[in-house]
């Protein structure tokens, strides 16, 4: 960086173009930060001087960031990110107990895997902070590490990873039809999934990733796929309605493997052709994992061991 930029570019003036750009008024900015107006103002523009290019263009509603302005937010937020992170790094070092995590993670691990995750650091680690946002689409995954809002991500991938972004497969994740363990179908020891089509489900959007997965597997077995009596994205939902009536639903292994509600289900003996998916980490590959991070890492390997272990062969669940 030129020692001119370096020296009259302070944090205090990103920080302000930060809060310019989101509240997308300068006035807004000023009580946001607690400052004048005019403040403000002189702080962009000497900003602006100092690099040389306009940051913002004014609109009918305010202000908002040009190219120029929005290259540099995106650098500026991720100073702001590896201050916390160093910060974060001197309280880890003055106690290793405590500190922050921000996890991204897919609903079936938030249902399931990341509880075990989190119980098992609780009891080493007290007075460690999880938040956890529980994401959905690719894009939103990847758009959340990226903006740094979450410190890591964990949950099933596409292999539609970014360069910017790193993958640490966990385990690769099978895909059963589940029922709750009274349905009397889970007495039999060999199902055709054709047997199953006139059973009342409970399935996932097809317009979901899930969803089209399992329709490829019954269009994959000669089946049109059965007609759903609920459709829903939510893992919640599904286990609900087997406890409440004789529904199946399609669940993954880490379903079946760590959810409080294990007991309650039981994977039919019939083939589903649908390819193990990877589950991952996912981190940005310029960013250095937190202490805090590594801890959540080694733990994740730990928990992740009997589905990773298990022959593909017989990698039913455990069931109790």
């Amino acid at each position: 960086m030129d020692a001119r930029i370096r020296r009259r570019l302070r944090l205090r003036d990103l920080d302000t173009l930060i809060a310019v750009a989101e509240t997308g008024s300068m006035a807004k900015a000023a009580v946001q930060l607690a400052v004048s107006q005019p403040a403000v103002s002189k702080a962009i523009a000497e900003m602006e001087r100092t690099l040389g290019y306009r940051l913002l263009d004014r609109t009918a509603q305010g202000v908002e960031p040009n190219l120029y302005g929005q290259a540099l937010l995106k650098w500026a937020k991720a100073v702001f990110d590896d201050v916390h992170q160093g910060v974060a790094e001197l309280d880890f070092i003055s106690d290793p107990t405590g500190g922050e995590l921000r996890i991204g993670a897919t609903e079936p691990i938030v249902a399931a895997m990341l509880p075990v995750i989190l119980e098992r650091l609780r009891r080493k680690h007290p007075r460690i902070l999880f938040h956890v946002r529980q994401v959905t689409s690719v894009s939103q995954q990847q758009d959340a590490l990226r903006e740094r809002r979450v410190d890591l991500l964990l949950g099933r991938t596409l292999g539609q990873v970014g360069e910017d972004l790193s993958d640490e497969i966990l385990f690769h994740e099978c895909t059963y039809v589940v029922a709750d363990s009274s349905n009397p179908l889970c007495r039999r020891r060999k199902i055709a999934l054709r047997d199953l089509l006139d059973e009342p489900w409970s399935l996932p959007p097809s317009d979901t990733v899930v969803g089209a997965l399992i329709h490829q597997a019954f269009r994959a077995s000669g089946l049109e796929l059965p007609r759903a009596n609920v459709v829903t994205s939510a893992i919640q939902m599904h286990s609900a309605l087997m406890g409440l009536g004789p529904y199946l639903a399609i669940f993954p292994s880490s379903m079946l493997e760590f959810s409080p509600q294990r007991r309650a289900f039981k994977a039919l003996p019939v083939e589903l052709p649908v390819p193990p998916w990877p589950v991952t980490i996912t981190t940005l590959k310029n960013r250095t994992i937190s202490p805090v991070g590594q801890i959540f890492l080694e733990c994740a390997r730990e928990v992740a061991k009997p589905l990773n272990t298990r022959p593909a062969a017989s990698r039913l669940p455990r069931r109790g």
